[in-house]
């Protein structure tokens, strides 16, 4: 197995996980080292998702991982982490795509679709057999999601919507869309499957950043909807949102694993390459920042561990995420730029993973909610007061 991939538990905190919780963890580290490590350079330099890994991420059971009945694995949220944590120490690409499949687009079904559509859609999902993404961020909205222009407006029986979402991970391969839109009585999540007329999709290319992931533009021209594509529990833009909660929360355990990832190929680095006359790694400037780096990851592990014990418990609150989010995606980010610079030159080549996983953690630290916006979320939180209005 790949050096960058070995855990780091400087306060042993694999003490607090069951037999099962490890062994899950153990499953994906080695489908990551031996299925997707190989190629995942490849992929990341032709801008290409590895849509052969799906099937294997179905079999293992990591699509709706946490969640009961449907074909799903019904996983507790510390196994669930666990995955997005060892799928992230691959490639933020392939994490966003568990994310999405299972996160968002499952999520929305599982919490607001009719049982008709959770038996239609959920199993398949979970195999693998459909995709899914989720139609939130809009060209000209993306922090203030409240001001979409997408609209459904009804047409006897049915539904009619016009609009546009950009930003969209695994967009041109999702085989049906979870879409958000106004209506006469707010918001409205819809079903739209990529056959109906008037659904185009575009990918967005030129990406500096996740190029091993599907980033697509969905453009919605006069769509005929039936009452039965309407998500009939989902009212209201705190659906979405309940979403958004649910991805965030696989975001933080991700985050720490693209940390780790970053800071072993460093430690190994630096162990290995002497300057003048001495090991790297016998320095005091390395050591600090090697000491910052293991510091900053085993508190996000923490905030990770504890996290997912409430949300079992059902005591997670929203801002709960939005503090593990902020934290531990700007931590990591800041881990992978210190690891590039120690690195020297050789940490701009893809020889070494620090340099993806840096770019990458550039996305990863925007979508979901940008650094900035969930300073203001726990802001309104502690003083009770929205700087947002």
């Amino acid at each position: 197995m790949s050096q960058i991939l070995e855990d780091l538990d400087y306060f042993s905190l694999d003490d607090l996980l069951t037999p099962e919780e490890r062994m899950t963890r153990e499953t994906v580290k080695q489908f990551v080292a031996r299925e997707v490590l190989p190629d995942i350079e490849k992929h990341f330099g032709a801008e290409s998702f590895p849509l052969e890994l799906v099937p294997r991420m179905a079999e293992l059971g990591f699509f709706g991982a946490n969640m009961k009945g449907y074909g799903c694995a019904g996983m507790n949220n510390v196994a669930y982490g666990l995955i997005m944590q060892e799928l992230e120490a691959g490639d933020s690409g392939l994490r966003s795509f568990a994310s999405v499949q299972s996160a968002l687009s499952m999520y929305a079904i599982y919490a607001f679709g009719s049982e008709e559509q959770k038996r239609r859609y959920l199993p398949e999902m979970a195999q693998g057999k459909l995709i899914g993404c989720f139609g939130l961020t809009e060209p000209d909205h993306g922090s203030d999601p409240g001001g979409m222009e997408t609209r459904a407006r009804r047409d006897g029986n049915g539904w009619v919507l016009n609009g546009a979402k950009r930003w969209i991970t695994n967009g041109s391969i999702a085989d049906v869309a979870i879409v958000w839109a106004k209506i006469d009585q707010g918001i409205a999540g819809f079903l739209v499957e990529k056959t109906k007329a008037g659904f185009a999709t575009h990918n967005i290319k030129g990406k500096f950043s996740m190029r091993a992931s599907i980033t697509s533009e969905l453009t919605f021209d006069d769509v005929r909807l039936g009452d039965a594509e309407r998500l009939p529990e989902a009212r209201g833009l705190r659906a979405a949102l309940a979403c958004l909660t649910q991805a965030r929360y696989g975001i933080a355990w991700g985050a720490v694993g693209a940390a780790r990832s970053c800071y072993r190929c460093a430690l190994e680095y630096v162990k290995s390459r002497k300057q003048f006359a001495r090991q790297l790694a016998g320095y005091q400037l390395v050591q600090n920042k090697l000491v910052t780096m293991l510091t900053e990851i085993t508190k996000a592990q923490m905030v990770c561990l504890r996290l997912a014990h409430l949300k079992d418990q059902g005591k997670m609150r929203q801002e709960q995420v939005s503090f593990a989010k902020r934290n531990n995606v700007s931590q990591a980010l800041e881990i992978a730029r210190m690891a590039r610079d120690m690195l020297g030159a050789n940490g701009i080549v893809n020889e070494y993973p620090v340099i993806r996983h840096m770019l990458n953690l550039e996305t990863v630290n925007t979508y979901e909610g940008t650094f900035d916006v969930h300073t203001l979320i726990l802001g309104r939180d502690i003083t009770g007061m929205s700087a947002f209005d």
